[in-house]
């Protein structure tokens, strides 16, 4: 029988500060981040040996490239740490950069045309600096170094069982015996399911098999003087790089011929599985292999010594899930890892920061682990897993959207009523209209980077809600109900804005130690001590995980409930909004009975609800929250009753334009751990002056003496046919100074607008500088926001003016 390699690590720990569960490039890169970082009693459990699982088998890929703005840093980490690591540590790592660094020269192309490689090609992009590295050497440096900084690796060791305690340590058992751990981290691959079932989780993870193909050795690319760098060609779906004297290439096949091993999914991982492969399948890859063999001509006469079908973890939407998980204290996770070569070095180092300081050191919102929850079921996350596999090389749209899997279990108590009146947008599960369509319009989905199909049904929807009145379908909203005796000064803790009065709402922030953006959300004082939170759909329980840990951390004696489930949410909207409930009620309705951010329960057409008068639009509205079974009845109600005015439907891109207009920031695009409050024009919300020592509050002051270094601002601009949607460059005399965060076109002044980044020097109201929109840079101007006065600031100004409401 063989005997695994051990980690011949002969003592032993029964304390920790982390453990972490798996040896693949991951774990062992965290560990040795943490280690160096000077966190002791690090401790790495691998249950067969380092490197089993799927990083032995990996091509081994690292580039600088991710349409993710932030993902980029990751990958940047990444190669500039396996640049020095092998100086570092000592540990060959077989890095191959050195060549593929310098710039496109007349040698680099002769390099392509010995191989026949130009000919079928129109253009190509270069990446200096990207190149591919052994994942074998690199993990055992990764190891050298966590060891040479006082972490201990055992292996075998796999961990039998988790127990959490009530102080929130755990208890991890392991056949060598048992660690008392502060926190576990599950990096196990794809045995990360396995481990998530310990503490009672279900992580959406599916083992997907991916083959490359080895060849011989090919004389014209021995011949080479120079090594052949790596190349991906979208359309054939491939990627193909130099293996020694052969070539390697591996392709992503289509949703309908990947193969998931689904045995894995119903019955697990089988025990032995380590540094075992799949058999191979050459028919499934073969139009990919042709489609290299003319793009690559010296392929067509190469044999192939070795196809290498082996498992990797993907998550429905192919992103990594990192970070602490929401509703398990102290467990976090690094796992779903398709592309885990050139993330490892990277979310190593993104975790260690944010292990050891307390917040994340940039915004990675879109690996957070808890943008799924228990709607994510094992049917959708294999259909998301099929769907993403195969879109791997697709062109990705703006506004995009993507069918598999679709609707979840998690759907509006309306979307029957309005699935086949709109163009749905996924939004954490949920269905939300993003358009409404009429009869003889193109419904078709019609992805593109331009306007398309949806602007003109969109500008009736904006004129609806500015000249008459809407509704919209706002359930997805994550929903908390906070009460108990510490309820206010938990709150007061949490927030940077004073805590409501009883029958009042406002927006508040919650910020992070150093003073950034964690979250936003709006406060709603129901009853003495007993708070209802609304927050989006996408930071439900982004929001949530923070909020009951600083509660658990803090000994606050409270009650917190998550019911984004259990109510709809109706939003109506327009200058005849109120006309239109108050014939559906007997509260009174009038301005100066229910002000602007007051909050009532009432019934409306009998149906009891919580109406908040707040509107997203900055329009006259409420938002009416009811029992999820009741929103057909209520709905139907308030069409019924505002027939005479011409209600209609409106979605949220129409609602997109309109809090546009009136400066309204969004939390994800203006505002997010980024950045802090005062560089977002929230000042108005940030109370530095009240009593509770709010988190953060110490920082932010010491942000405000320092000054501000760049600053939100609005622009219009004119184009042709297309808007800004985020994250385009901002130019100023022929450099890039910041960058939009979102966009829309502006229905009122028939022109682009944009929020944007951009240094206090240029935040001037009348500064001119460019935004570049598909290759080309439009004007653009600084304006005084916001372009549109809300409905409450109209009011007051006629009333200041002496001409009455509006």
């Amino acid at each position: 029988e063989e005997t695994l390699p051990s980690s011949a690590e002969t003592r032993w720990k029964d304390r920790a500060e982390t453990v972490i569960i798996g040896g693949g490039c991951v774990g062992v890169s965290l560990a040795y981040h943490l280690a160096k970082a000077g966190m002791r009693d690090v401790v790495l459990l691998e249950k067969s040996e380092l490197t089993a699982g799927s990083t032995w088998h990996a091509a081994g890929l690292t580039t600088y490239f991710h349409p993710g703005i932030n993902l980029k840093k990751i990958h940047y980490a990444s190669i500039k740490l396996y640049e020095k690591l092998e100086e570092e540590t000592g540990q060959v790592n077989a890095f191959n950069l050195k060549l593929s660094f310098r710039s496109v020269s007349r040698e680099y192309v002769r390099v392509l045309k010995n191989l026949d490689i130009l000919s079928c090609v129109l253009a190509g992009l270069y990446n200096p600096g990207d190149g591919h590295i052994d994942p074998y050497s690199l993990t055992m440096a990764l190891a050298a170094g966590a060891r040479k900084y006082g972490a201990l690796l055992k292996y075998p060791a796999p961990v039998t069982s988790l127990t959490p305690r009530s102080d929130g340590t755990w208890d991890v058992e392991t056949p060598q015996g048992s660690v008392r751990a502060n926190r576990v981290v599950n990096a196990a691959g794809f045995w990360a399911r396995e481990v998530g079932k310990m503490v009672g989780l279900e992580h959406p993870l599916i083992p997907v098999q991916h083959q490359y193909v080895v060849t011989s050795t090919i004389p014209e690319v021995k011949a080479l003087k120079r090594e052949l760098p790596v190349l991906r060609d979208l359309e054939g779906s491939y990627y193909l790089r130099q293996e020694r004297d052969g070539l390697l290439f591996g392709p992503y096949e289509s949703q309908e011929k990947m193969k998931v091993q689904d045995s894995w999914v119903t019955h697990g991982v089988p025990p032995g599985f380590g540094k075992e492969l799949f058999e191979s399948d050459l028919d499934r890859i073969m139009e990919h292999v042709e489609a290299a063999m003319e793009m690559v001509p010296v392929l067509k006469k190469a044999d192939i010594i070795n196809i290498v079908n082996g498992p990797i973890t993907y998550s429905p939407d192919i992103l990594p899930m990192v970070g602490p998980h929401q509703g398990v204290r102290n467990y976090w996770v690094a796992i779903g890892f398709g592309y885990g070569i050139i993330h490892a070095g990277g979310v190593g180092k993104y975790l260690s920061d944010w292990i050891l300081h307390g917040e994340p050191p940039f915004d990675l919102i879109e690996l957070d682990p808890n943008r799924y929850g228990k709607w994510t079921t094992s049917q959708y996350t294999e259909a998301k897993a099929r769907e993403s596999y195969g879109f791997n090389n697709i062109v990705g749209y703006p506004k995009e959207e993507r069918f598999a899997g679709r609707p979840t279990q998690r759907v509006s108590g309306l979307y029957k009523v309005l699935q086949s009146k709109c163009s749905m947008g996924f939004h954490t599960g949920w269905e939300q209209p993003h358009w409404f369509y009429k009869p003889g319009q193109d419904t078709q989905y019609r992805p593109s980077f331009r306007r398309t199909n949806w602007f003109e049904p969109v500008g009736s929807e904006y004129k609806q809600v500015m000249q008459s009145v809407g509704v919209i379908d706002l359930s997805p909203f994550g929903k908390f109900n906070i009460k108990g005796q510490d309820s206010v000064r938990l709150l007061d803790h949490l927030f940077a804005n004073v805590i409501p009065k009883v029958g009042f709402t406002n927006i508040s922030h919650m910020l992070t130690p150093k003073g950034r953006v964690y979250a936003e959300l709006t406060v709603s004082h129901q009853t003495p001590g007993e708070f209802l939170l609304i927050t989006g759909s996408g930071s439900e329980l982004h929001d949530l995980r923070w909020i009951e840990e600083e509660a658990v951390n803090g000994g606050y004696d409270v009650e917190i409930k998550n019911i984004t489930d259990e109510l709809g949410v109706l939003g109506i909207a327009g200058p005849h909004a109120r006309k239109v409930l108050q014939k559906l009620t007997s509260a009174d309705l009038g301005d100066d009975v229910f002000k602007f951010l007051q909050t009532k329960s009432l019934k409306v057409s009998n149906i009891p609800v919580t109406a908040i008068r707040i509107s997203y639009t900055g329009e006259l509205g409420w938002e009416l929250y009811h029992r999820r079974e009741d929103s057909v009845a209520l709905y139907d109600a308030v069409m019924n009753a505002g027939q005479e005015e011409g209600i209609d439907n409106f979605g949220t891109y129409a609602m997109n334009a309109l809090r546009l207009e009136k400066a309204f920031r969004a939390w994800g695009s203006e505002m997010n751990c980024d950045t802090n409050p005062l560089e977002a024009g929230l000042d108005y919300f940030i109370k530095l002056n009240k009593p509770a020592d709010f988190i953060g509050k110490q920082a932010l002051k010491q942000i405000k003496a320092k000054g501000l270094k760049r600053r939100l601002v609005c622009l219009t601009l004119a184009t042709d046919n297309v808007d800004p949607e985020g994250n385009e460059s901002i130019w100023y005399d022929g450099k890039v100074v910041g960058n939009t965060t979102s966009g829309s076109y502006s229905y009122s002044i028939q022109k682009s607008l944009a929020f944007a980044y951009v240094p206090v020097e240029l935040s001037k109201v009348g500064q001119q500088v460019e935004v570049e929109l598909l290759g080309k840079n439009y004007p653009a101007t600084v304006i005084q926001e916001p372009l549109v006065l809300t409905e409450p600031a109209r009011n007051r100004l006629q009333k200041k003016n002496g001409k009455g409401k509006i």
